[in-house]
């Protein structure tokens, strides 16, 4: 979810640096709503979000709508 209240998708999965052992990226599988062609996705067609770019985490991760374009 943006900071803005628009739902992203579903996390599925983090991509992590394995020599520094810092979480890089989420794959988020993108909700129905949602144009995957606007963000930078996987070959499996998820969203790839910078880890920086998360803000919250409750029930939904929140992050900056700006850093995941």
């Amino acid at each position: 979810m943006t900071k803005e209240g628009d739902l992203l998708g579903v996390l599925e999965d983090f991509i992590t640096n394995t020599q520094t052992g810092h979480l890089d990226s989420m794959l988020i599988k993108p909700a129905d709503t949602v144009e995957p062609r606007l963000y930078k996705t996987d070959a499996k067609g998820r969203i790839l979000l910078p880890f920086r770019s998360m803000r919250a985490v409750r029930d939904v991760v929140v992050v900056e709508a700006d850093a995941a374009s």
